[in-house]
């Protein structure tokens, strides 16, 4: 690809030439690392803090479900377990945790890239995703499940495609486990298995003649490498006795939870935020869109146009069940937009090289994109080399104030005040706090918006809440008064409220005020010290501890 190269024979030329490529994915993959390394103590923020919850329930051998209730399937709640187990159960052990995931799939859309078209346009795709990645707009920095719905895809699908050229059947059954992986962190990693089928199911009726028994063998190693990973998590969870719960909470329920919001008002959030992702990196999502076009006039991507365009279709419906479309669902069509950005320069590299010219314009989108990779990364410079890590956690929610950072210091008071053995209850969606101290829930509801919610099963859900709390009898209560706590709607049933008035005024007494007054000030007051004081913001968390009996 580089003219330099042509002076050498082909096999040193080719040798050479990856021997650069490789060279150019290891400073890649360093300079993302060395980017995270000075964010790995960020506050965890409540989806991390539930994972990270559920993964110190398993390490102290309480499954899944049992003291937790959540909608995600247990495979992130195991993989942070794992992450734990070995890092150690902080901010930092976590977040270096997903540092390591996060360069595994940049070398995988490197070897994906480069199978379909070539090593520049798979440098060119790992760089892309690696910044696309850490973007605030996607809060990259943030251990999400659907970082860990994307390495094993991506490696599952890399795998499938060497399965095909090679016929090898072991092949097709480690990329259906692959696949099997990526649905239990998270369930829309299902649309990545169904893309999967589908693709390998065209590239069999394509041959003649077809091989009917070859084919079925391939299809079935796949699909028992698929569906061997959430066989085991329901053999397990059903051995645990919280199969019940699981399947109430991972699928009945949420059913419910992915109607509720309507088709107007989903379209209205992803035009949004569609808008704040694209909006730092508008280059980079140009490419994207160009390289979808490609397959319509360069030969290399008309032999991968289904490939290309349906593994577009689906990794965009992965982002839309519910149609909530939060910032971090972006992270999983960010793999086919990095390769679809390597495929784009590359094509038009090429392209532009047929054209007899005194200037050197084929080198002209390698130059775009540096220049665009460059802007991104200096768009986001105070975000990733100037911020304190409380800093950081407030910059990625902008306006608005969540009590991410004052968690931990909450959680430091309810450690030092309590013993192991004691419960807690935080009512509020605050998980992070119950990981902070080490103390296990006197609930199961770790979140509390959801009983905010128009569904069915909201009243049914607060009831249980009150009566596993009064039955737990926690030493310390935390009233997280946050609005994106709760997000109760106008017509949200009120009845937790009004338990909780009377409970704490008949069982507790207050020891702490946490006033978040603005993104640079929270003033803290601990038991005297909250005599007399009278918040100043909106934003509180109100910590009570049970009174002594007389």
């Amino acid at each position: 690809m580089l003219q330099h190269f042509l002076i050498y024979p082909k096999n040193k030329q080719h040798d050479y030439s990856m021997f650069l490529y490789w060279g150019m994915v290891i400073f890649i993959v360093f300079l993302m690392a060395a980017i995270r390394i000075k964010l790995l103590n960020v506050p965890l923020e409540r989806d991390e803090g539930e994972f990270a919850y559920m993964g110190q329930l398993i390490l102290q051998g309480i499954p899944p479900y049992l003291l937790a209730y959540s909608m995600k399937l247990p495979g992130i709640y195991a993989a942070y377990a794992l992450i734990m187990g070995i890092l150690g159960e902080t901010p930092q052990g976590i977040h270096l945790g997903l540092l390591f995931i996060n360069a595994l799939t940049i070398v995988a859309l490197f070897l994906l890239t480069r199978r379909l078209f070539d090593a520049c346009a798979g440098v060119i795709a790992c760089a892309t995703y690696g910044i696309l990645s850490l973007s605030p707009t996607v809060l990259g920095i943030s251990a999400h499940a659907t970082h860990f719905v994307v390495l094993p895809a991506i490696f599952g699908i890399l795998l499938l495609l060497k399965a095909i050229d090679t016929g090898k059947s072991n092949q097709f059954f480690w990329s259906g486990l692959l696949l099997g992986l990526a649905f239990i962190m998270k369930q829309s990693g299902i649309f990545f298995v169904i893309f999967t089928a589908l693709y390998l199911l065209r590239c069999q009726f394509r041959e003649r003649p077809i091989q009917w028994a070859r084919y079925f063998r391939q299809s079935a190693l796949f699909s028992i490498g698929v569906v061997i990973p959430f066989g085991l998590v329901c053999l397990i969870l059903y051995g645990a006795g919280v199969y019940n719960k699981f399947w109430f909470w991972t699928f009945t329920y949420a059913r419910e939870y992915v109607s509720e919001e309507s088709f107007t008002d989903g379209l209205l959030r992803f035009l949004y935020m569609a808008k704040t992702v694209i909006g730092p990196s508008p280059v980079l999502w140009l490419f994207a869109f160009i390289g979808l076009s490609v397959p319509f006039w360069n030969k290399r991507g008309r032999l991968h146009i289904f490939f290309i365009e349906s593994f577009f279709i689906f990794s965009f419906l992965a982002i839309c069940p519910g149609f909530y479309f939060r910032n971090h669902y972006f992270i999983l069509v960010l793999p086919v937009v990095a390769l679809l950005t390597g495929i784009a320069v590359s094509s038009s590299h090429e392209l532009l090289l047929k054209f007899k010219s005194k200037f050197p314009i084929h080198w002209i989108p390698l130059f775009i994109f540096l220049m665009a990779f460059s802007f991104a990364v200096i768009k986001h410079k105070i975000f990733f080399f100037e911020l304190t890590p409380c800093q950081a956690s407030r910059f990625m929610y902008r306006t608005i104030l969540q009590p991410f950072c004052e968690s931990l210091e909450v959680a430091q008071y309810i450690k030092a005040h309590t013993s192991k053995n004691d419960r807690i209850a935080v009512i509020g969606s605050e998980p992070q706090i119950y990981f902070y101290s080490d103390r296990l829930s006197a609930t199961g509801y770790i979140y509390t918006y959801r009983l905010m919610a128009e569904q069915p099963y909201a009243l049914k859900m607060q009831e249980e809440m009150i009566h596993e709390i009064e039955s737990s009898q926690p030493q310390y209560l935390i009233f997280i008064q946050v609005h994106k706590s709760w997000l109760v709607r106008p017509n949200s049933n009120m009845l937790i409220f009004n338990w909780f008035k009377k409970y704490e005024q008949n069982y507790f007494d207050l020891v702490g005020i946490i006033d978040i007054i603005s993104p640079y000030k929270t003033v803290y007051r601990w038991d005297s010290e909250v005599r007399g004081y009278y918040p100043r913001s909106e934003n509180v968390m109100y910590v009570f501890k049970r009174k002594v009996a007389s």
